[in-house]
């Protein structure tokens, strides 16, 4: 290839082709490609890359803790955990194109995040926008907005996921604006766009974090009107236990 062709394809974008472009020439060389296979050939591989280009920058951007997958969560661990149901949930892609949220509850070490996170991914390589974002960094951030008065850019940012995962809701306690930016960011993203929620509290302990009984009763009408619960509270901890001491 001539230095003028690769400034061309380098200008189309044209990474793929500009990349393999002897290879094709081989491939259809010694496959006998008709001129017509060998452009969808080159044209299918261009679109191939770039769908996976998308996608690694997709999960890039999600800022996930682990790259965990359904394909290996541990059920047989936790026979107490309906399979079944999870599966079929994740396979249908209900809570994506109904906007439904998910939501696990559990103790701690059950595997919530792990099945959130999957959940997640499983949106982003079916070509949604998706952010991971722990319940305390929300708050501090929703704290520190309020301090530089930039609420409606912070509540933006969060609003314009496809598919937005908020983990471990419920380890810190929060201020009453924070509450509100809580709530109107559900609020917003209600039966709009899909929230996934882990928490190792029960909808009944959410008021001792949140302090405002009136928003913590709104805040769980909304989130479980259009919501899959997912009760892992007799769940078994997967984490490795250390070795007792003598």
């Amino acid at each position: 290839m001539n230095e003028e062709l690769a400034q061309k394809l380098k200008s189309l974008r044209l990474g793929g082709l500009l990349a393999h472009w002897d290879d094709y020439l081989k491939l259809a060389a010694d496959q006998r490609f008709s001129h017509g296979r060998l452009l969808t050939h080159v044209l299918e591989e261009e679109y191939r890359i770039k769908r996976e280009k998308a996608r690694q920058l997709r999960l890039q951007r999600a800022r996930l803790p682990e790259p965990w997958v359904i394909e290996t969560f541990p059920f047989d661990q936790q026979p107490k955990l309906n399979k079944k149901k999870i599966m079929a949930l994740y396979d249908s892609l209900g809570y994506l194109t109904h906007s439904q949220n998910i939501i696990w509850l559990g103790g701690t070490g059950c595997g919530k995040t792990g099945l959130a996170t999957s959940f997640l991914t499983h949106a982003i390589n079916q070509g949604y926008s998706a952010r991971y974002i722990l319940f305390a960094e929300l708050i501090a951030e929703f704290y520190q907005s309020v301090a530089d008065h930039s609420e409606a850019k912070v509540l933006k940012k969060y609003l314009c996921w496809d598919c937005l995962l908020i983990d471990e809701i419920g380890y810190v306690e929060v201020e009453p604006v924070q509450v509100g930016l809580f709530f109107t960011l559900m609020h917003k993203r209600h039966k709009k766009r899909p929230t996934l929620i882990t928490s190792n509290l029960g909808f009944s302990d959410w008021g001792s974090f949140l302090k405002n009984n009136h928003l913590t009763a709104a805040l769980i009408d909304r989130l479980t009107e259009n919501s899959h619960v997912i009760n892992m509270k007799q769940c078994v901890s997967l984490r490795p236990k250390l070795p007792s001491e003598p």
